[in-house]
């Protein structure tokens, strides 16, 4: 067996996330009751308010605060992956799990991140939809299109026929519109506050490589897959160059799975709440069969699972 871990982005997070383990994992509740975050993680997580978890800035470090924790209580019982990667925020999860930085640091570089983002959000009206169906090709000469309108671009390519563009609202109302008539089986729209993964995340960009120059990353003990590339680290590249790409262009998720699949992988564990990883992976490599940590329950199955 050759086990990755995949950490889940924005758009999953709903309130009560984590009450059950927190109430059932000392490892989870530690990390909870630990962090040192500018507000309240256990009162907005498990009771809300919802429009306030919606906020990148709240939603990126619970998001990661969660998969710290589920991660812990998998390293307990004697499960770590071979390989790691996460989507958007959860890329900072995956590099926790390979030992690039602990708890501490990550859930103070997330917060930076989230906080960052929002300001860079900042008076802008702005949209997320996941396009089913269209190909990217198409999609790209519609986003072309419906930027005289608002600008308008690919932010995620999730898997076969699921592409997520971002930027400016009436841009990706008109991009929507254009893709329904080129074809496209559905448009979605997504739970986000901001243009995530465009042009426009250039501020949080600058800001974080600024960030990242007063912290240190150790060398990740397995191998970890980036959003900017869809693939490991190559030689004379840095993890900072990387993240600071990843927050203001395209997330290459589909082409880290199949590099994953490459590598190996057989068994995959989404980590977060939601199950869009494991559609993604479902998609991608036809005849897998993910599993995934949302609830309690699902942690207890996954470790009995994988301690056979």
């Amino acid at each position: 067996m050759t086990l990755a871990f995949l950490y889940a982005g924005q758009g999953a997070q709903h309130v009560g996330m984590g009450r059950d383990l927190y109430d059932q994992y000392p490892a989870f509740a530690e990390v909870f009751d630990q962090a040192d975050l500018p507000f309240g993680l256990k009162k907005l997580c498990f009771e809300g308010p919802e429009d306030q978890l919606n906020q990148t800035q709240y939603t990126q470090p619970a998001m990661v605060a969660f998969a710290i924790g589920v991660t812990r209580v998998l390293k307990e019982a004697g499960i770590v992956p071979d390989m790691a990667c996460g989507l958007s925020l959860g890329e900072y999860s995956a590099l926790y799990a390979a030992g690039v930085w602990d708890a501490a640091t990550t859930l103070d570089l997330i917060t930076f991140r989230g906080q960052a983002m929002a300001e860079a959000s900042k008076g802008l009206d702005v949209g997320m939809a996941a396009v089913l169906g269209l190909d990217a090709e198409k999609l790209g000469a519609i986003c072309g299109e419906a930027s005289a309108i608002g600008k308008v671009e690919m932010a995620n390519f999730n898997c076969p026929g699921q592409i997520v563009i971002s930027g400016d609202a009436k841009g990706v109302e008109k991009a929507a519109a254009l893709a329904k008539d080129a074809g496209a089986k559905r448009v979605i729209p997504l739970k986000v506050s901001g243009p995530f993964h465009t042009s426009y995340m250039k501020p949080a960009g600058d800001a974080l490589a600024q960030k990242f120059k007063t912290i240190t990353f150790s060398e990740p003990q397995l191998p970890v897959l980036f959003n900017a590339i869809g693939d490991v680290k190559p030689a004379g590249t840095t993890i900072p160059e990387l993240l600071e790409k990843q927050v203001q262009q395209s997330v290459y998720l589909e082409q880290s799975i199949k590099k994953m699949a490459e590598m190996g992988a057989d068994t995959f564990v989404e980590i977060g709440p939601g199950k869009a990883l494991s559609g993604f992976v479902r998609k991608t490599i036809r005849g897998t069969k993910p599993m995934k940590i949302d609830t309690a329950e699902d942690l207890a199955a996954v470790i009995e699972a994988l301690s056979k």
